[in-house]
């Protein structure tokens, strides 16, 4: 399927409209983005592509800026030419480097993770993933039956692999981010992991220990309750996909549905907080 490159030029570049630009465009069906000195890049299935809705969004209404945006379509084999050239190894607390294939002059670390994401979101170069990881990393997980849920990359589900989970799912609802797991999964040779297409219906009847969601707001807010009931007694939930500012919404949520707050942490006004079922 061929892609729409949108270039969104930011003047002045400003990190958090640019974070703000990319919920947004999230938001509007845009799947994976990458970012330079000035300029988000963002990539959306061509027949989902509609510029009235990038200029309607509210981002271009924030004051002392302007957003100048350009266009391409992408074939479906360039696209390895794009990502290429633009994903950088990433190295998160010294103990996770996350690289593609084609690196091979990175670091040693405990937690060596190859990711090929093509059209997928999770990479660690976006603040919510490495906060994600961060939080995987001070969580107990080795035994632990793990969701991997909106896994895009499935970068998540393997970090929780490589640190001994007994068992985990990744559930994507699309088609892409689903194929693209299981590509990064065999290259990481990560055996316990199984990858199925579609949304929190699929958690009917299902448990885990610790559920990783890393999403957006509304769907966390909407779909919370389904991870809840997936939890045991003291099972942890672990959230990010969202600002500062949306916490109390995803606080009050949280306890409605049993939820105890174990911690957050911030980067960039972006959050990722743990809780655990009480």
């Amino acid at each position: 399927m061929d892609y729409i490159e949108l270039k969104c030029q930011i003047t002045p570049f400003d990190e958090d409209i640019a974070d703000i630009l990319i919920a947004e465009l999230g938001e509007i069906d845009f799947e994976s983005f990458t970012q330079t000195d000035d300029t988000v890049e963002a990539f959306i299935q061509a027949p989902l592509f509609d510029m009235q809705r990038v200029e309607e969004l509210t981002v271009n209404l924030l004051p002392n800026h302007s957003i100048s945006y350009s266009h391409q379509t992408i074939e479906s084999q360039d696209w390895n030419a794009v990502w290429e050239s633009n994903f950088q190894p990433v190295i998160i607390s010294d103990q996770v480097v996350i690289r593609a294939s084609f690196h091979t002059d990175t670091p040693r670390v405990p937690y060596d993770i190859v990711i090929d994401p093509k059209m997928s979101f999770g990479t660690g170069h976006h603040s919510t993933t490495s906060l994600m990881v961060q939080t995987i990393l001070e969580t107990e997980i080795e035994g632990k039956r793990v969701l991997d849920m909106g896994c895009g990359t499935s970068l998540l589900a393997i970090l929780a692999s490589k640190r001994n989970a007994v068992r985990v799912d990744a559930i994507d609802i699309d088609e892409w981010p689903y194929k693209n797991s299981l590509e990064n999964i065999k290259n990481n040779k990560a055996k316990n992991i199984s990858v199925f297409l579609g949304d929190a219906a699929l958690l009917e009847g299902k448990t885990y220990d610790v559920v990783l969601a890393n999403i957006n707001r509304n769907i966390l807010v909407n779909d919370m309750k389904h991870y809840i009931a997936c939890l045991p007694e003291k099972g942890e939930l672990i959230m990010s996909g969202f600002y500062t500012e949306d916490l109390p919404h995803i606080q009050k949520e949280a306890e409605e549905n049993g939820l105890k707050y174990i911690s957050h942490k911030v980067d960039n006004n972006w959050v990722a907080v743990k809780y655990t079922k009480a």
